[in-house]
């Protein structure tokens, strides 16, 4: 079945349908991730958006349905220019179709999806309709196209109660974490109970499970809260530290978690934020983000630490940015920068055992070079990583 892309700008590009055959409109962004899909699939950040990844071949591995990044996709669309529909693999569980259709995600193959990435550069992130109704006007879409607007998507996927993850020597898919969450959603944060020392609390606003793994492959013991949760229930749990995570949309959307993460902020105890989490911690402290004309999104960005110099290939996925010009420097500096752009990729807080950073160390999908900062965080903890 035929499948349309309607761009805010006008322009349509026509394809084949994949996965769910409803009608969607939703932010495009593209991804130049060449491995790694599902995990792209199945990142909570990707909520009202549809993602056109520009790798030319997607599916040839199939899915495996342990590899996903939360427990289904929240993504609105999904934009292909080759669909391999006879997946090679040994962990392969399902086809991509398959997957789409089971979680009603529409999708379209078969577009030129390097023209697409070129009109997203140059005139930055639009808005477009993804849909199979051959009946379909652009010029009587276009209105409702350009009026479409993401609101506050951290409540879309973030957890709807506390979740309790021990750490466990479980072998989940060859990487070490936890298999399942505990079933107790009202077990202590406590490192005792599981004979390791430390336990975090971590803030969900749109969390990816490895970034839950990798602090319980170093002895953590994480219980995760909703976005909305107050900072006074969080610290009356005492956790050695405390993170903030990942998450979709405009960090101003948000007004009530950055009043909650002010008070964090206000605390004695480490913390560790990652993307949404550094943009919220970042409003909290008085400065400004503002939005990107395109963002970063991929497993191939390189991040220099201004405090060594080395540089960094890393995975990202946001469209907004701490504004720099904004920032206190009796309060925090910067602490990394993207080379491509020279935008802000972390910040350091004076005074304060925080650090943040807008890139991911946990990648999924991407290169594990920064994923020593989970160990520098078991550190602000009192830990030896």
């Amino acid at each position: 079945m035929k499948a349309y892309l309607i761009l805010e700008d006008g322009h349509v590009f026509t394809g084949k349908s994949i996965g769910s055959r409803k009608t969607v409109i939703s932010e495009i962004v593209f991804n130049t991730s060449m491995t790694g899909y599902e995990e792209v699939l199945t990142d909570p950040s990707y909520s009202g958006q549809a993602v056109c990844m520009t790798y030319p071949l997607i599916g040839n591995y199939g899915i495996c349905y342990r590899d996903q990044e939360s427990l289904r996709p929240y993504m609105d669309g999904f934009i292909v220019h080759e669909l391999s529909r006879v997946p090679s693999n040994f962990r392969e569980e399902d086809t991509i179709q398959a997957f789409l259709k089971r979680y009603n995600v529409p999708g379209i193959e078969g577009i030129d999806t390097r023209a697409l990435t070129k009109i997203l550069r140059e005139s930055g992130t639009m808005n477009g309709m993804i849909t199979t109704d051959p009946d379909v006007v652009p010029e009587e879409v276009l209105p409702q196209i350009r009026a479409y607007r993401t609101g506050n998507e951290v409540e879309e996927v973030t957890c709807t109660e506390k979740e309790f993850w021990p750490a466990t020597d479980t072998v989940v898919g060859g990487i070490t974490g936890p298999a399942y969450k505990d079933a107790d959603p009202e077990a202590p944060v406590s490192g005792k109970r599981t004979g390791h020392t430390y336990k975090v609390a971590l803030m969900d606003f749109g969390v990816k499970y490895n970034i839950i793994r990798s602090l319980n492959q170093r002895g953590c013991d994480v219980t995760v809260y909703p976005a909305w949760t107050k900072a006074e229930e969080v610290l009356a749990g005492h956790p050695d530290g405390i993170m903030l995570t990942n998450g979709p949309g405009d960090p101003k959307d948000c007004p009530d978690e950055i009043r909650e993460v002010r008070k964090l902020y206000e605390s004695d105890v480490p913390i560790y934020a990652i993307c949404m989490g550094h943009q919220l911690m970042a409003l909290a402290a008085g400065f400004n983000t503002k939005k990107m004309k395109y963002g970063h999104r991929g497993g191939n960005h390189p991040v220099k630490d201004l405090e060594t110099g080395r540089v960094y290939i890393t995975s990202q996925n946001h469209g907004y940015v701490v504004d720099t010009d904004t920032v206190d420097p009796e309060i925090a500096e910067p602490a990394y920068v993207n080379v491509n752009d020279r935008t802000n990729e972390g910040l350091r807080y004076k005074g304060k055992n925080i650090f943040t950073t807008q890139f991911h160390p946990e990648a999924c999908p991407g290169p594990q070079d920064s994923a020593y900062l989970f160990d520098k965080f078991i550190r602000m903890m009192g830990g030896d990583q």
